[in-house]
């Protein structure tokens, strides 16, 4: 229940369904590439140096039934020196669904691979992360469900269940902002089941539907536990052909638990050989959040044309005021443009799972060229979703999470482009009498910025370009941090098999905690794809 359970207003039907032309593309390839960082300000050497050898797949598969789509890579960096270390870089999405039976029930699922920043620097994603050694960690989420969509004469009838997983591999490493105020982040289970029946408007003068869900994670960091149970009914009034009243009343219970941290004699917390919190299960579990009670909200929902979409709501849930709203404007077959505007109680597992869930059977993933991370926006013919905020501030804790995100994308014939950026607050949840007392309200703001673009040159030449920047404005006691930078890609192609590329970025690093460090970074690099 993001925000409603009425997308059924017949207002202005969604665009029609287009006949799928079947198309199957499956382009592996090998690549080798030469990287060097020359240390500008800041760091302990001038220059790194990295041979990297990768093997990856971008494939896609679409019949009547199935749509996949596939851009998953590995990468061995071999590094020249003591500061550049070997490593292994897993990075990669997956989006897929299935129809078992024709416009009525689905299968799909979703997947990800790339590294993150765990030592309090999270938000500096970009070209850092070929850097930052031991402060790097692999993570993986994945998730699958059947969506069923039918009727029973007038009544539209709608289930669903999705089970996602969501898991950061290696040790946290601590060098950076000692023990994390809001514990770290290992490993959580998030199940979530919807189920709603409802009629469009025409046989009576408005739209109605009944639905009920029921969400919950268990996270391994303290034994957190989450579940939201609601039920709430939804009215659509129609004013005009392009104008409808929206609302809905229903009821919430949510409650989210935890197990204390053991500490020592002196009251200091004690930590696992993987740097993560031990529970105390000597003592009743510790609750964090819980609320129940009428929730509401009441709004319009504007379609003038197949192309355009507004939906804006007022109401109250979380004992406070709720606010929600999306814009949605197609200006031409090439161009889409979103904005929203979301409230919701979140945590990091739940959040990169709505990023998967929100993924375009098309999409377009952009890798950073030096370290071949995915950790920016990803768009698609039919929408898109941003990396950036929920990779932004990787922790164990739930939170309040408050925002508004926009993307942008054009497509033609010679050039690309797009553009995105957002903002968000996480104000933290945290438990009476345990050691996140005294950060139990705390919140951080996290804002972030990217324009990227492509040019055709010709017909075996390209180039490419993006310009990213973000800030975390940490709690107290956190770590605020400032990274931005830029790159370019020019790629040639030679025959049908053989291309080679060559990268020049610059990458910026600046905290409350270490000294700004200034990169440049550069690439030479060839490809056989087979």
């Amino acid at each position: 229940m993001r925000s409603s359970l009425l997308a059924l207003t017949a207002l202005a039907a969604t665009a029609s369904s287009h006949p799928v032309l079947a198309r199957t593309e499956v382009h592996p390839y090998i690549e080798a590439n030469q990287t060097f960082v020359a240390n500008l300000k800041g760091g302990a050497e001038d220059v790194l140096t990295y041979t990297s050898l990768a093997a990856g797949v971008d494939a896609t598969f679409q019949t009547a039934r199935t749509e996949v789509r596939a851009d998953a890579r590995y990468e061995h960096q071999f590094g020249w020196g003591k500061r550049a270390p070997d490593s292994d870089i897993l990075s990669g999405m997956l989006r897929g669904r299935y129809a078992v039976i024709p416009s009525k029930l689905s299968i799909e699922g979703g997947a990800l691979a790339t590294r993150v920043r765990t030592d309090g620097l999270s938000s500096a994603n970009g070209g850092t992360l070929i850097t930052a050694g031991d402060s790097v960690s692999q993570l993986y989420s994945l998730y699958a469900g059947p969506t069923l969509t039918t009727h029973v004469n007038d009544l539209s009838v709608n289930a669903a269940y999705r089970i996602g997983y969501t898991r950061i591999e290696d040790d946290v490493n601590l060098s950076v902002g000692g023990i994390p105020a809001f514990g770290v982040f290992d490993e959580s289970v998030y199940q979530s089941a919807t189920a709603s029946v409802g009629m469009q408007p025409g046989p009576l003068p408005f739209g109605w539907a009944l639905g009920v869900g029921y969400d919950r994670e268990d996270a391994s960091e303290l034994d957190q536990r989450y579940q939201d149970k609601w039920i709430r009914g939804d009215v659509t009034v129609p004013v005009s052909p392009t104008l409808a009243l929206v609302g809905g009343v229903g009821y919430e219970d949510i409650k989210i638990d935890q197990r204390a941290a053991l500490v020592d004699g002196a009251g200091n917390p004690v930590l696992d050989g993987k740097g993560r919190l031990i529970s105390d299960t000597s003592v009743p579990r510790l609750i964090a959040y819980d609320t129940e009670g009428l929730i509401w909200d009441a709004g319009v929902l504007w379609r003038p044309s197949r192309r355009t979409s507004l939906e804006a709501r007022i109401g109250e849930r979380y004992d406070s005021m709720h606010y929600i709203g999306s814009f949605t404007w197609r200006a031409s077959p090439h161009s889409l443009l979103q904005i929203a505007y979301f409230d919701r109680i979140d945590s990091f597992g739940r959040a990169l799972h709505g990023n998967l869930v929100a993924l375009p059977t098309d999409f377009t993933a952009g890798r950073n060229p030096f370290s071949g991370d995915l950790t920016g926006c990803v768009s698609g013919q039919n929408g898109g979703t941003c990396l950036n905020d929920t990779l932004a501030a990787i922790n164990g804790s739930n939170f309040r999470h408050r925002g508004i995100a926009a993307q942008y994308g054009w497509t033609g014939r010679r050039w690309n482009w797009g553009a995105a950026g957002g903002w968000s607050q996480r104000k933290f949840l945290a438990p009476r009498g345990s050691i996140f007392t005294g950060v139990s309200g705390a919140h951080s703001d996290y804002y972030y910025a990217q324009l990227f673009g492509g040019h055709k040159i010709d017909i075996a030449s390209s180039l490419g370009a993006s310009l990213y920047a973000n800030y975390l404005d940490a709690p107290v006691g956190g770590i605020d941090v400032t990274n931005y930078g830029a790159y370019t890609t020019y790629n040639r192609q030679f025959g049908r098999h053989l291309s080679a590329q060559a990268s020049l970025g610059l990458d910026a690093l600046d905290t409350t905690a270490i000294e700004t460090v200034v990169n440049l970074l550069g690439q030479v690099g060839v490809r056989y794809t087979f």
